[in-house]
């Protein structure tokens, strides 16, 4: 096994990407082991850390991509601002040490529960710098939206888990942190009653910014932040709309909704199993499809139905069983037989493909980039 390369410095990534004569792993806390089989020489960023700009004012803030999300969370806390796009912590699924980075989370495009409300990482993504697989230094965007001219590489970026190239800073818009928040809870619905009852929640004015269900609980979450006032009256509100589905009660123990949410956002039920988890992107409406279709399964909706994560016996096909739903499946964790067998990202069209490869062949020539990771 080689030695991790560890450059402290972007000076340092590019000449280690320009000096690679074989597959680069890329790394930055070691968290999120998200991909296919892979091989080569580890790189990490965690050494490249740091926050470079924060200007709480312009609600703008610039960090090196080792930078820690722990990090960053507490500077922005000790201004009374937060990351809007709740960026998920893989540690407990993963059963990995290490530190969440900033940039792992943009290479992932890691969004929480919140993006139903807000966006995902990539909607509050500014500006960013990084390394291509030749060792060249590119930068796209700024430090607010109307910099982004040309070819908008920043939101290429987002999602691509180091393919196309290694982040080296990112610059984030953030957002005032709620000052409250509330979680309504309904009992006993199956996932199409969930459904409809998020869908009337998510439709109604009293901006929800959570919404899920816990299919073996039957239990559907609702969330509302804001104001303290604010929250109580659409609490109130909200439980009007909600009558149709049964008795919605606010959870009375306002101290738990972080941690609740929080084990929404990692898939809290699945750490220290050993079944295969599945993440199912789908339009909400075919949620109770997806659950029906994996009858057996442990699955959560997110996203008010349109993300179902499931726990499923190792080696189960996941993508054959849910046949003609509209969508994508992406293998999260599975043992190496199951990595072996199913690709961990839903295989492309053809003609998308193409594109893929194309993207690839330029930002990438040499194919030295974690390779294999994305198909």
């Amino acid at each position: 096994m080689l030695d991790t390369l560890a450059p402290d410095s972007e000076a340092a990534i590019s000449e280690a990407i320009r000096a690679a004569d074989g597959p680069l792993r890329i790394e930055g806390g070691g968290t999120r082991p998200i991909g296919g089989l892979r091989d080569g020489q580890a790189l990490s960023v965690a050494g490249h850390a740091g926050v470079s700009l924060y200007e709480p004012g312009a609600l703008t803030l610039v960090a090196r991509a080792g930078t820690p999300v722990a990090e960053i969370e507490a500077v922005l806390a000790a201004e009374g601002q937060a990351l809007p796009f709740e960026p998920v912590d893989h540690r407990g699924l993963f059963g990995t040490a290490g530190r969440p980075t900033i940039g792992g989370a943009v290479a992932t495009n890691a969004s929480g529960p919140r993006r139903i409300a807000v966006g995902a990482v990539r909607d509050f993504l500014l500006g960013v710098r990084f390394v291509d697989g030749t060792g060249t230094i590119v930068k796209n965007g700024g430090r607010v939206m109307k910099n982004v001219t040309g070819y908008d590489l920043v939101k290429l970026l987002c999602g691509s888990h180091g393919t196309l190239g290694v982040l080296t800073e990112v610059a984030f818009k953030v957002l005032p942190a709620p000052a409250a928040q509330a979680t309504i809870a309904l009992e006993g619905l199956d996932p199409t009653g969930a459904v409809a009852a998020m869908a009337a929640a998510m439709a109604s004015p009293f901006e929800v910014s959570g919404a899920a269900h816990d299919c073996a609980a039957g239990r559907t979450l609702l969330r509302l932040e804001g104001f303290e006032a604010q929250v109580v009256y659409r609490g109130e509100r909200l439980e009007e709309v909600l009558a149709p589905f049964g008795s919605a009660v606010v959870d009375p123990d306002a101290g738990r909704g972080a941690e609740t949410w929080a084990g929404i956002r990692d898939m809290a039920r699945a750490h220290g199993t050993d079944e295969d988890i599945w993440r199912i992107s789908v339009k909400p409406s075919d949620g109770p499809s997806v659950v029906a279709a994996l009858a057996g399964a442990r699955c959560v909706m997110d996203w008010a139905g349109g993300l179902v994560t499931a726990a499923v016996p190792p080696g189960t096909d996941v993508r054959t069983r849910l046949g003609g739903i509209p969508g994508h499946a992406t293998l999260l964790r599975g043992g190496e037989e199951s990595r072996a067998r199913f690709a961990a990202f839903e295989p492309e069209p053809e003609p998308v493909a193409r594109l893929t490869a194309g993207l690839r062949a330029r930002f990438d020539p040499r194919g030295v980039l974690n390779p294999g990771l994305m198909g």
